[in-house]
């Protein structure tokens, strides 16, 4: 007699006989379900930007927040639940301050990615807890750019530009075409634009973008105001015109 597969879903800690693990799976989905994020790196840093559109012309736009400050060379984005963010946010200011209290030196990139994604595992294996339904892009530098994807498993990879949220495919599909080492941030941000334009069908515009960078010469987060953003989102959106009048 086949069992079910609602006797495999109700628990983390039980695998399926072909070797899932229902409830990671299900986290994946609400991290599809989530606004887009976008990471490219180059060789003067990484930028990192996210969709914030307002679903709602009551709600403050301001309240929405989507990249973090962690230290000042390292920024993140989310893309899932965000109260989940929130948590593993808080989880990574407090590896960074650790750092800097117990070595008297910043954290390095890939060792908070790590403890991170170290922390998200721990929420897989273990009765009575469920995985963080969320996906963090975790950007900064070191001796140069660094740029990591975390998922709800806690599995770690480091991608020279990348997506997560609902967006994923478009952006991945542009950017295997159009990604190159030797761009400047400066192409690199118009580029990370487009792309999310292409993620959200749609011409984008600077009230709706949550962006941040990291530069290599002064090891420096800086976060993007929407007039500063502007000049980027109107170079952005010729392109995306263009294209769309093509189609």
């Amino acid at each position: 007699m086949q069992i079910p597969q609602m006797g495999y879903d109700r628990a983390i800690t039980v695998f399926s006989p072909d070797g899932r693990l229902f409830q990671v799976e299900y986290a994946r989905e609400a991290v599809k379900r989530g606004a887009t994020a976008i990471g490219i790196k180059t060789k003067e840093g990484v930028v990192i930007l996210a969709d914030r559109r307002v679903a709602s012309k009551l709600l403050e736009a301001d309240t929405i927040e989507k990249v973090y400050k962690i230290d000042e060379h390292i920024c993140i984005a989310t893309s899932g639940l965000v109260a989940d963010a929130r948590v593993l946010v808080d989880r990574a200011r407090i590896e960074a301050q650790i750092s800097r209290l117990t070595y008297d030196e910043p954290i390095s990139v890939k060792d908070l990615a790590k403890k991170i994604c170290d922390f998200k595992q721990q929420f897989t294996q273990f009765g009575g807890v469920r995985p963080f339904g969320v996906s963090l892009l975790i950007a900064g530098v070191d001796d140069d750019a660094k740029l990591y994807e975390t998922d709800p498993s806690g599995a770690l990879l480091e991608y020279k530009a990348t997506a997560i949220g609902a967006g994923r495919n478009a952006v991945m599909e542009y950017f295997e075409k159009e990604y190159s080492e030797d761009m400047s941030l400066e192409d690199a941000i118009v580029k990370g634009l487009i792309a999310m334009g292409k993620a959200i069908e749609s011409e984008v515009k600077a009230n709706a973008i949550d962006m941040g960078i990291v530069e290599v010469k002064d090891k420096k987060f800086k976060q993007f105001t929407e007039k500063e953003l502007e000049p980027y989102v109107e170079k952005a959106n010729e392109v995306l015109r263009q294209e769309l009048s093509k189609g």
